[in-house]
C-alpha cells in the first residue's frame, strides 16, 4: 500500500532527493504540511481536506490520524511536496540536463501497453527499460505532479519506441500502469 501512496510522482521526488523524504509520522507531516504548504493557516488546511479545524490541531499534536484514505493520501503527498523547494528542484534539473544523453537515471515502466500501429489497436503488455537523456531526468526533477511525470515518462516511451523500426509514436500513445513504475 506505501507504494500507492507514494505515486509515481512520490517515487521521483524520493529518488531524486534522497535526502527530501516526507516524515513517516502523520503527525510530523501535518505539521510540516500546515506551516510550508499553508503558510501555518489551521483553518486553510482544513479547508482544503474538508475537515474541522480542530481535526488539524488533533492530527498535529498526535491524538488523532487521518482515517479517511483521500486525507491520508492528500497528507502524504502533500508532505512529500513541502520536501523540496522550487530553487532545489531547479538545481537538480541543470545538474542533470548537463549529463547529455545519458543521465544515469533508468526507469522501468511496467506494463506499458496500448499504442496504434498504422490504425489497429496493439496491446502488448511488457516492462520496458528506458535511460533517460539528462534533458528528460531534468523534466522530472522539475516535475511538479503526477501528470507532469506521466508525461515525461510518455515522451521517453515515445522516444524510445521510435527509435526502432515501428517510428511516428507520441507520448499519448502509450499507457502504463503507475504503480508499476521504478527510478533508479
Amino acid at each position: 500500500m506505501a507504494g500507492k501512496l507514494r505515486g509515481m510522482f512520490g517515487r521521483v521526488r524520493e529518488t531524486l532527493f534522497p535526502s527530501r523524504q516526507a516524515p513517516v509520522q502523520s503527525t510530523t507531516q501535518a505539521g510540516q504540511v500546515r506551516e510550508r504548504k499553508y503558510g501555518g493557516s489551521t483553518k486553510a488546511m482544513a479547508a482544503a481536506y474538508g475537515v474541522a479545524p480542530r481535526t488539524v490541531l488533533r492530527w498535529i499534536d498526535g491524538t488523532r490520524h487521518p482515517t479517511k484514505p483521500e486525507n491520508e493520501q492528500q497528507l502524504r503527498r502533500e508532505a512529500l511536496d513541502v520536501q523540496t523547494t522550487e530553487r532545489g528542484r531547479e538545481r537538480k534539473a541543470k545538474q542533470l540536463a548537463k549529463l547529455g544523453t545519458y543521465s544515469g537515471v533508468r526507469v522501468r515502466v511496467g506494463r506499458a501497453q496500448t499504442f496504434e500501429i498504422r490504425g489497429s489497436d496493439a496491446v502488448r503488455a511488457r516492462d520496458v527499460h528506458l535511460d533517460l537523456s539528462g534533458e528528460q531526468a531534468a523534466a522530472l526533477a522539475r516535475a511538479e505532479n503526477e501528470e507532469a511525470v506521466r508525461e515525461v515518462i510518455g515522451e521517453a516511451l515515445a522516444d524510445y519506441f521510435n527509435g526502432g523500426a515501428y517510428g511516428g509514436f507520441g507520448p499519448d500513445d502509450f499507457t502504463f500502469d503507475p504503480d508499476d513504475f521504478d527510478l533508479n
